[in-house]
């Protein structure tokens, strides 16, 4: 079970503080750090200083860690043109020396839209799957070709399809909760499927309709990586507990309900009713980015007790 750390930076994180929790990510031996992608912030937060960018926040993670990998969940589709976002995920890449996933989603926040003059439009799932063909076709044209793209909301034509990624494919990530259109979309593009805050219950009934997709497109099931994310909160008795979520505004109940919330054993626990139902990597949704000492206790105590 790989454990990464998950960020919301449009709660209020500068670059520094996410380049902090970036190096205590690296030195406490997480597997990766991915931040998510959003403008605006959610919920009672205040949102200072303001969001940070996430391509121009994974760029400057690329130079300054080197071992970690490094993503998002998921980019807004709506955000950027998906030749522009191949050219910066691409260049990312490079300057990461071969460490950068995608996460891409068909963006859903519709108030950070209007707040930042975005276009929000009304068909996001067809645009979506148009993006996924031509990021990841620019990327697969050998050198010296050409790439032409002929679709319903976008058109290429003799793009010189550079630069290249250093690793001969980006893994790509698709996730979600819907039924029918997801599992289909992440069977012909996704490395790997990712469902966020869902119960074993349902992370286990969407596994298996991806599986199925899979067999369906005449994929092996297990070509794919299967994910959840999921906030977390460990303390090292209940005082701690209720202190870390009384810091992220959640109540201990709810989190014990609905995330890995409790003492380090509990915490194991829960991971390892994930485990069962095929979930191979967690996100650990990280609120509070100044308490490092909650890494710590994850990786010395969670972490250290997986298999």
């Amino acid at each position: 079970m790989d454990l990464r750390i998950f960020t919301e930076p449009q709660q209020g994180a500068t670059y520094d503080t996410l380049l902090t929790v970036a190096k205590a990510t690296e030195d406490l031996g997480f597997d990766a750090f991915f931040r998510s992608d959003h403008y605006l912030r959610m919920g009672s937060s205040d949102g200072l200083p303001g969001p940070t960018d996430a391509w121009i926040t994974l760029a400057g993670l690329a130079r300054e860690t080197r071992r970690i990998r490094l993503g998002t969940l998921m980019t807004a589709g709506t955000f950027r043109l998906p030749g522009v976002l191949a050219i910066q995920v691409a260049q990312v890449d490079q300057m990461s020396g071969g460490r950068i996933e995608l996460g891409l989603g068909a963006g859903w926040f519709e108030d950070e839209h209007k707040a930042y003059g975005i276009p929000f439009p009304k068909e996001k799932f067809g645009r979506l799957q148009e993006q996924l063909e031509i990021v990841t076709g620019l990327w697969e044209t050998e050198p010296g070709k050409t790439f032409d793209y002929q679709g319903t909301y976008y058109q290429l034509t003799d793009s010189p399809a550079l630069p290249k990624p250093a690793q001969a494919r980006i893994p790509v990530l698709i996730g979600g909760h819907g039924a029918v259109r997801t599992p289909r979309l992440a069977a012909r593009h996704a490395d790997e499927f990712n469902i966020p805050f869902a119960s074993v219950e349902d992370s286990a009934r969407q596994f298996g309709r991806v599986r199925a997709a899979a067999e369906e497109a005449g994929r092996p099931a297990g070509d794919l990586v299967y994910s959840n994310a999921l906030v977390v909160c460990v303390g090292r008795d209940e005082r701690e507990i209720a202190r870390r979520a009384a810091a992220i505004g959640r109540e201990v109940d709810e989190l014990r309900a609905n995330g890995l919330a409790g003492s380090p054993a509990e915490v194991v626990d829960r991971i390892g009713r994930y485990a069962e139902i095929g979930s191979q990597r967690i996100y650990l949704q990280v609120l509070d980015l100044a308490d490092l000492d909650h890494l710590e206790l994850i990786s010395s105590q969670v972490q250290s007790q997986l298999p």
